[in-house]
């Protein structure tokens, strides 16, 4: 049968290509040789989101009342993740609102997170990952070499309801790397794989 007569675009391969579930957020996460390894940083309600989005620059000339292939260049590119964290843990709290531990607490049997004037290298999360899977079961992931927390903490408490703390992450590229393009790495099944 003709592709241009075909009713649908479901094939043998559909399932391999559809993404499906919340997916799950590491921090230290590696890639090597078809295996990740990292650290699970806290469940998730409401699911989490990446976006890549490159910044790009359409140069205008006389003449031309449209865009013009070949007359836009990228000026940079941004890459999120919003998470929403059902779990409140001590890491949670110090990578959403990037506070610090205070040495000592007047309160008996609590730790005490206090504002920080600066942004410390160890408050970058190193390797944050998402692993998400097709509904075949494969691995889809997506890391960033750096990320921070740019929204700051926000927890409603609700009657009958859990609260969320809703994170976004922003990628950010190492002073001592390449300034001009961001350093996050998607890992996409190869169909040797499949």
């Amino acid at each position: 049968m003709s592709e241009i007569t075909r009713k649908t675009a479901v094939t043998e391969e559909t399932p391999k290509n559809i993404f499906f579930g919340a997916g799950t957020i590491y921090r230290d996460l590696t890639v090597k040789e078809g295996k990740f390894d990292g650290t699970i940083i806290g469940a998730t309600n409401g699911g989490s989101k990446f976006s890549i989005k490159p910044e790009v620059k359409n140069i205008e000339a006389d003449g031309a009342l449209v865009k013009v292939k070949g007359l836009t260049v990228k000026t940079g590119e941004t890459a999120t993740m919003e998470v929403n964290f059902l779990e409140v843990t001590e890491e949670i709290l110090k990578m959403t609102s990037l506070v610090e531990k205070k040495a000592t607490s007047g309160a008996t049997g609590f730790d005490e997170l206090v504002s920080k004037a600066t942004i410390a290298e160890d408050e970058y999360v190193q390797n944050l990952g998402f692993v998400g899977h097709s509904l075949d079961g494969r691995q889809i992931i997506v890391v960033f070499d750096n990320a921070l927390c740019t929204n700051g903490l926000e927890l409603e408490g609700k009657n009958k309801e859990n609260g969320v703390v809703k994170a976004t992450f922003e990628c950010y590229a190492d002073l001592t790397g390449n300034l001009e393009t961001l350093p996050y790495h998607i890992y996409y099944p190869a169909k040797a794989n499949g």
